[in-house]
Order: structure tokens, then C-alpha cells, then sequence
């Protein structure tokens, strides 16, 4: 096994994508920018709005980053779809400041996104 794997790993039955799912949104909530990191490859790539970002190294300093101005961060992610090999995950975030009075909760912001067969 490669070190850098991440159990589960593919192919996947609904209970081990859904546990995949479920430790994915505990490190993220961890807010642990090294720890959640590590989830990533070496040379992985993301693009946040206007920002890329190239490599564990500035992933690292983006989700640090991230973290010190969004104190009350939490990640909701659930699973959308699997087929053995690829997991589709729904994500939601309470956004920042938007707190109402009338219900006492935070409107999500919501996106999809896939997990790669390496785990």
C-alpha cells in the first residue's frame, strides 16, 4: 500500500464510501491545515475562486490561512454517488456572518466534487 493512501480505498460498496465520505468531513473539521494536507497529493491542484493553488505546500498555507479568518468553519459532505472505483460528493458550508434570527441557523453554500481512484 502506498503510504500516502487514505483508507478506504477503491473499489468502493456504499458502507466503505460512506465512511471515505464521513473521515473526509471529520479532518476537514479538524481545521488541522498539516493533518488535512496530508489528505492530498504531493502535486494536487485546486482553484478557490480567483486563487490556484499548486502543491501540498500551498494547500497547507491556504487552508491555514482559511481557518484563521473563519472561526466558526464547519464542512458538511455526504455522499452523492459511487461507482466502485469514484466516489461524487455533495458539500456544504454555513456561510460566514449570515446567521438569522428567525430560524437560528446559517444558509449553506453548496458544491459537488469527486474523489480520484487513488483514495
Amino acid at each position: 500500500m502506498n503510504p500516502e493512501s487514505r483508507p478506504p480505498l477503491p473499489p468502493f460498496d456504499r458502507d466503505s464510501a460512506i465512511r471515505k465520505v464521513r473521515l473526509a468531513e471529520d479532518g476537514w473539521n479538524s481545521r488541522d491545515p498539516d493533518k488535512v494536507a496530508l489528505a492530498y497529493t504531493a502535486d494536487t491542484r485546486w482553484r478557490n475562486r480567483a486563487e490556484f493553488i499548486h502543491g501540498r505546500d500551498e494547500a497547507r498555507a491556504f487552508l491555514a490561512r482559511k481557518w484563521a479568518r473563519e472561526l466558526d468553519y464547519r464542512l458538511i459532505k455526504e455522499l452523492w454517488a459511487f461507482d466502485g472505483e469514484r466516489i461524487a460528493v455533495r458539500y456544504a458550508t454555513p456561510m460566514s456572518g449570515t446567521m438569522t434570527p428567525a430560524t437560528g441557523s446559517a444558509p449553506t453554500a453548496t458544491r459537488t466534487g469527486a474523489s480520484t481512484p487513488t483514495g
